[in-house]
């Protein structure tokens, strides 16, 4: 699961470089964040299996989810790529 995450993070590195802007993906995580969880998923909690193939975390999750989370937490990824410098 934390290969999953490191992934994750290289993915957000790599689609901030491909953009030019770190900000602005920053952003749409926020965004996409902010709608996913006002959408509960049945389907994707009475299968967790599945929740690497997302794009956010789909699952409500409990106290130790950090620990079993196949996604970092947006807020970690944001930070991140708010810390990247912009190219433009």
């Amino acid at each position: 699961m934390a290969i999953s995450r490191s992934r994750e993070f290289e993915a957000d590195r790599g689609g901030a470089e491909i953009a030019g802007d770190p900000h602005a993906l920053a952003d749409a995580l926020l965004k996409i964040d902010a709608f996913a969880r006002g959408i509960p998923m049945p389907t994707a909690e009475a299968h967790p299996e599945t929740g690497q193939m997302m794009i956010m975390n789909p699952l409500s999750g409990g106290g130790l989810r950090g620990l079993f989370s196949t996604h970092p937490a947006t807020e970690e990824r944001v930070a991140k790529l708010r810390a990247m410098p912009q190219r433009r």
